[in-house]
């Protein structure tokens, strides 16, 4: 951190970052200028439809594709037996972490099938219509077997993973001796808590348009979170350097976590691509979405908790169950946040897998800390009801004021201000405390709250600055616009610290020909991307100055670089801010056209201890820095519970959340909005079936897996407590894109609570499991 330059001290009263600038793409969006990846006319360009399985396990006995072939318009039709091969598959754990793979197999590389919906053919034709129809006359006849479709089958059988979440977590953690800690406990409870599945359904379906340059050089534009991952994974499937592979993502359409890693549509449509010489542009439908790129696995959480009798927390023991693929131990990390949220001197978490006949479940925003968030919160509230506590008293008295985990100072925590503004503007200190007793006409109405809170992941990225002398520039990052506002919160970053008004910048992003920069995933786009931004623009003011001090013509000239500050695109001394000049004025008496600058931002452990996070064990870099690193906040909900009908509705919102400082209010206000929104499908509506017998999702679409529109949604309250935090990175920012639906879904559950008295633990919590006479 020493080295870094931070944006608090050369901008201590910024300009226009933090304000509600309007987006800088948005004109272009609502006139369909924005081009996503399914939108660029290739000359030559050909359409990909795959065929997929309609057994969930067992073999390929044939695949006839003559009635396809001879469809007007086929170009070939690709199977396992004719696929141009890969130089690398993710088929064994060396191919899959060199390619960082987001599961174990690919498929069309063998004729076994795992998992109902895996691709088995993809036929390619000069028209969509025409490939679509020809797909639907491939026919294939399978050897089928009985799958196992959960985790609750009969035939499934549960084992220790060890590690989950692809490896990165421990599956076993302790911390004292919470067992015996439990029982010495005067108050004890034990709960259960149901998800269903979840899948993404970002508005934009995943899509692909490969287009090869030549024989080992390739352009892919992709629907991405990260082009560099994309990069990296099909570099190494193709076996080409990869400065060979070129990934644009000008614009993506939604992903929450399903587009962060590169899934095998992507590759099929290269290798088709290659295949048939032609750009190849494949969209995934809608029912393949669900079987193409992951979801958020089906699982089970048992929490145990131990208190004194004032509800001071003693011990927590945490237990978690789900389904995984046949390959990967793939699952969530629930348990990290029920370690950390409170002041509690004995932990203990552990998981089990059972494999089934289901691809690999995937990173689903908060990945971990959304399902986690529920079991804990719900828990808390029912140790306050049970001790006749307040639910806000409890949650105060056990306030961590240090990382309980690792025993470290927060870099900053405001959770106890997110609490108090959060009651203040929900009018919490109203709340009747009996659950059941309040009423409007027919309807119960109840108030739930709960924690939110989000780690701080370690991050690297760079940028470029080039400045011009008309007063102009241009920055470039390689990163991704979820759609949250990067273009604009990026613009306002560069243009404050280049003293330039937003108009007069350019931010460039999307395309692996620019500086490399990290997924925009586990909220950590915003800080490393601003953070690079801002020092590669200190890198151009630290060349002007050395430029003005030489120059015999500049009022700067023999002055220490020291003395000399930057403001509103001068140089000026800091003791005598009227001896400078504008840029602009010094660099046209250089005759210099334009100057650039680079730079490299960190975000997370590596900012505050760079040399310690490089030594850092890989999955241990979270935790390398001197400080603990999270995001905090409080959700407050109110419901109307129609007892007839067994119908919830959410009436009013307050989101108060803490992450550092905010770059634009607005595009933040979004956000948070848009993560609540998430966070109630999940507690009301979102659940994926999949067929006990078959293994087959049954409402793999948007008419039948819910989702909340406009009029379940009521006018939201949100605001910020802004943080100055000097640790995290050279803007002090932290991401809020994972935050904002943390607790959601139990803030909610505890309101439904309140109104009804009955605790629903099996989510969503649909019309049936009010109607139902006991909790669930």
């Amino acid at each position: 951190m020493e080295n870094e330059p931070a944006f608090f001290e050369t901008s201590p009263k910024p300009g226009v970052v933090g304000k509600p600038l309007d987006r800088v793409d948005g004109r272009d969006k609502v006139t369909g200028k924005a081009k996503y990846s399914a939108e660029f006319p290739l000359p030559g360009l050909t359409y990909g439809v795959l065929k997929t399985s309609d057994i969930a396990r067992g073999r390929i006995q044939s695949i006839d594709t003559s009635a396809a072939a001879k469809e007007p318009g086929v170009l070939a039709i690709y199977t396992h037996l004719n696929l141009p091969k890969l130089a690398k598959t993710p088929n064994d754990a060396d191919g899959k972490k060199a390619i960082g793979a987001p599961m174990g197999f690919m498929p069309m590389t063998t004729d076994v099938i795992h998992y109902a919906g895996q691709a088995v053919a993809i036929v390619v034709a000069d028209t969509f219509e025409r490939a679509t129809h020809a797909a639907q006359l491939v026919r294939v006849t399978y050897a089928a077997e009985a799958p196992i479709a959960t985790y609750t089958d009969p035939k499934a059988k549960l084992f220790d993973p060890e590690k989950v979440q692809d490896g990165k977590t421990d599956g076993h953690t302790r911390r004292g001796t919470p067992k015996e800690a439990l029982a010495a406990s005067a108050v004890k409870m034990t709960a259960v808590y149901t998800h269903a599945i979840n899948h993404h359904n970002p508005m934009e379906p995943g899509s692909t348009t490969a287009l090869w340059d030549g024989p080992d050089r390739l352009t892919v534009y992709e629907s991405t979170q990260g082009v560099t991952r994309t990069q990296k994974a099909l570099s190494q499937m193709l076996g080409l350097p990869q400065d060979q592979v070129r990934i644009i993502t000008k614009y993506l359409g939604g992903g929450f976590g399903c587009k962060g890693s590169c899934w095998p549509h992507t590759v099929i449509t290269v290798q088709a691509a290659k295949g048939v010489g032609r750009p190849v542009k494949l969209m995934l439908t809608r029912k393949q979405q669900y079987t193409s790129m992951g979801h958020r696995e089906d699982q089970t959480q048992t929490l145990t908790i131990g208190a004194t009798k004032e509800g001071k927390l003693t011990a927590l023991i945490h237990e978690k169950t789900s389904t995984t693929s046949p390959w990967d131990n793939y699952a969530e990390p629930n348990s990290r946040i029920i370690n950390l949220l409170y002041d509690c001197p004995n932990f203990e978490s552990s998981y089990q897998l059972a494999r089934g006949n289901v691809m690999t479940s995937t990173f689903t925003r908060a990945p971990g800390e959304a399902p986690g968030a529920f079991a804990i919160e719900c828990s808390m509230d029912d140790l306050a009801y049970q001790l006749g506590l307040d639910p806000l008293a409890i949650r105060l008295l056990n306030h961590a004021d240090r990382d309980p985990t690792n025993g470290k100072p927060w870099s900053s925590k405001s959770l106890k201000q997110c609490y108090a503004r959060g009651a203040e503007l929900f009018g919490w200190s109203k709340r009747n405390p009996k659950a059941g007793a309040t009423k409007d006409g027919r309807y119960l109405i109840g108030w739930g709250m709960a924690t939110a809170s989000y780690p701080v992941h370690n991050s690297q990225g760079t940028a470029r600055v080039r400045l011009y002398a008309d007063g102009h520039a241009v920055v470039q990052s390689g990163a991704t616009d979820l759609g949250t506002g990067t273009y604009t919160v990026m613009t306002q970053v560069a243009a404050d610290s280049l003293g330039l008004p937003p108009d007069k910048v350019r931010f460039e992003l999307g395309d692996t020909k620019l500086p490399t920069a990290p997924n925009s995933g586990g909220s950590v786009a915003a800080g490393t991307v601003a953070s690079s931004v801002y020092i590669a623009a200190q890198d151009v003011w630290q060349k002007l100055t050395k430029l003005a001090i030489q120059d015999k013509k500049s009022p700067l000239f023999r002055a220490k670089p020291e003395d000399v500050m930057v403001e509103d695109g001068r140089l000026q001394l800091k003791k005598d801010k009227a001896t400078g000049e504008s840029f602009m004025a010094l660099m046209k008496r250089a005759e210099m056209t334009d100057i650039e600058g680079s730079g490299s931002g960190k975000y997370g452990a590596g900012y505050e201890a760079a040399s310690a996070a490089a030594n850092a064990d890989p999955t241990k870099k979270d935790e390398a820095g001197q400080h603990s690193m999270h995001s905090f906040g409080a959700h407050f909900c109110e419901v109307r519970v129609d007892p007839e009908l067994g119908t919830v509705r959410v009436t009013r919102w307050v989101s108060v959340n803490a992450a550092g400082r905010i770059l634009n209010a607005k595009t933040a206000r979004s956000q948070i909005i848009g993560g609540a929104i998430f966070g109630i499908g999940s507690a009301l509506m979102e659940a994926t079936h999949r067929d006990e017998h078959y293994a087959r999702y049954v409402n793999a679409d948007l008419a039948d897996y819910h989702i909340p529109v406009n009029a379940d949604i009521p006018d939201m309250t949100i605001e910020f407590i802004e943080e100055h935090d000097p640790y995290i990175n050279a803007m002090g920012v932290k991401g809020i894109g994972e935050i904002s639906m943390v607790g959601v879904a139990a803030a909610v559950a505890n309101a439904v609570f309140h109104a009804t008295g009955k605790r629903v633990r099996d989510l969503p919590i649909t019309p049936d499991k009010i109607l139902g006479t006991k909790s669930v």
